[in-house]
């Protein structure tokens, strides 16, 4: 082997060594979400720790980071990004643990603001927004849409099974919200909202296994960001009436424990211009305002 070959082996086997160092030591910060997809930066990137950030993100941003993750070093030589992705409220959480996160993009403005708060994040920064849209099993085991659920107010009708998610996830919010719209709309029943609640039949941990779920055909329906319904080839979409929808708004936080705040900052507000927006929008993102 010659000496250039010999080197770069080394240095790649240190990396690995680093990487296999598992079990944090009792009282140690817990460890980054499991849960989401990991893009790991390129072993030369790697070779210096301060050019790596560290992002945790809403689950309904999992593509369009993964992109970002390959677009934003390209332009920004000596920066490499690594992404976590899960609910927002179950990032949020774990930043308050002190998982190791650099910035944190969230699927609404109350997360980042609670951690601006307590001192652990700076300023929320919007960054995109999103509507919502209501998804049916494209095909599956009971065919294209088994439910026969061909406008929002059949989500109030009985037997219907709707894939929801937790409380403290954002999507469940937005999805109230619509409901509640939905309710005073000409035609809806008194007990529109009551009957959309009692046909929820699971509450998942992010929109992505809303997603997942209904797409399986274990779900009649589910009310999603209309982003995700547009990554997905096994759902179909149920149009809303004008003027009903809710429109989320995403916001950034640079956490206040990050050891590298200037190119934190940095990958934040170049989220929040021209650039970022531009890439947000082909994954069907809106901008900021």
């Amino acid at each position: 082997m010659n000496r250039p070959r010999l080197i770069a082996s080394a240095a790649f086997a240190l990396v690995l060594s680093g990487c296999a160092a598992t079990g944090p030591a009792s009282g140690a910060a817990p460890a980054a979400p499991t849960t989401g997809p990991s893009v790991m930066p390129s072993a030369a990137s790697v070779a210096s720790s301060a050019s790596s950030l560290t992002i945790y993100g809403a689950a309904s941003l999992k593509e369009v980071l993964a992109r970002l993750a390959v677009d934003y070093p390209a332009g920004h030589p000596g920066i490499a990004l690594t992404v976590s992705t899960d609910s927002s409220a179950a990032l949020e959480a774990q930043i308050e643990q002190g998982a190791p996160a650099d910035v944190f993009l969230s699927a609404d403005t109350r997360n980042p603001q609670r951690l601006v708060a307590r001192g652990l994040a700076a300023e929320a920064v919007p960054f995109a927004r999103n509507v919502l849209t209501i998804i049916v099993p494209r095909a599956g085991a009971g065919g294209a849409n088994p439910s026969g659920i061909h406008d929002p107010i059949d989500l109030g009708r009985r037997g219907v099974k709707i894939i929801a998610a937790g409380d403290a996830v954002p999507i469940t919010t937005y999805a109230r919200q619509l409901v509640a719209n939905l309710a005073r709309e000409p035609g809806y029943p008194a007990g529109f909202a009551a009957a959309y609640e009692m046909n929820v039949v699971s509450r998942e941990d992010n929109v992505g296994a809303i997603v997942t779920k209904v797409a399986l055909g274990e779900g009649d329906a589910g009310i999603v960001y209309a982003t995700d319904a547009r990554s997905s080839t096994q759902v179909a979409t149920i149009d809303l009436p004008a003027g009903a929808n809710v429109v989320a708004t995403y916001a950034g936080a640079l956490v206040a424990s990050s050891r590298r705040p200037d190119a934190g900052r940095a990958f934040l507000h170049w989220l929040a211009g021209p650039e970022g927006v531009s890439i947000l929008a082909e994954f069907g993102f809106l901008p900021p305002s």
